[in-house]
């Protein structure tokens, strides 16, 4: 990211970090966190691990508990107040810029995040960086062939407060045919899980009965040849030597 695109994401953030997490814990998005704890917490146990994006940590806290040594970072500081008050590790810095050695962590993931990174490419040599060889990344980027790219496509952009709505970060949409070649040489593309398959928009999984069935659902698909709909799609890689 530039300097530019860092202060509209940090501003952005900084706005959304209010109410976040208001509707985090039940329905559609506490489903998605707990799909993408799927794939990372079997990968987490013993190691030492850091998120990218971070955000208020719901998902870095899962993760801390399982891993040796579990750090984030975010570009928002009202994100990472919140984060911080869940006890965790976590500092203000760029997916872009890494604050880390080379090979200090051997889980290394973004959920949410890099669509929103104008220089993905950068962002995913720096966070096959800090990985040491034969450890894992985790990157989650969005899906065009997608009913939720669909959504938002009828629906228009969100509003995440008063002043502010999507349109007001940038969003990058990656088709399954492009994403091994994303990817930096320094990382080898294991696998491909995808998650919200079924789902048009958030507000079905308040509907009783349809949500939990939709939710049953989503969790069976996330390997299956239905995977290439999801409208997150999750790239597992491992680092090479």
């Amino acid at each position: 990211m530039t300097i530019d695109d860092d202060s509209r994401a940090r501003a952005y953030y900084d706005d959304f970090s209010t109410r976040y997490e208001k509707e985090r814990h039940h329905g559609y998005h506490a489903l998605l966190d707990e799909l993408e704890l799927d794939v990372a917490l079997p990968l987490a146990g013993g190691r030492d691990v850091l998120e990218v994006g971070c955000g208020t940590g719901l998902i870095l806290e899962r993760l801390a508990g399982a891993a040796r040594r579990a750090e984030g970072i975010d570009l928002s500081p009202g994100m990472l107040e919140k984060a911080r008050s869940r006890g965790l590790t976590v500092h203000e810095a760029s997916a872009t810029a890494l604050p880390y050695a080379d090979a200090e962590f051997d889980l290394v993931v973004s959920f949410k995040v890099l669509a929103h990174v104008p220089d993905l490419a950068l962002a995913l040599r720096e966070m096959a960086r800090v990985c040491r060889p034969g450890g894992r990344v985790l990157a989650e980027l969005y899906n065009p062939w997608s009913l939720r790219f669909l959504a938002k496509r009828l629906g228009g952009p969100g509003k995440i407060s008063d002043g502010r709505s999507e349109a007001d970060v940038f969003t990058r949409w990656d088709a399954p045919h492009r994403l091994r070649s994303l990817l930096p040489e320094t990382l080898e593309l294991d696998e491909v899980r995808g998650l919200r398959v079924f789902t048009p928009a958030a507000f079905v999984h308040r509907v009783p009965l349809l949500g939990s069935t939709l939710a049953r659902a989503e969790r069976v698909v996330t390997r299956s040849p239905l995977r290439w709909f999801g409208g997150f799609l999750v790239l597992m890689a491992t680092r090479r030597a």
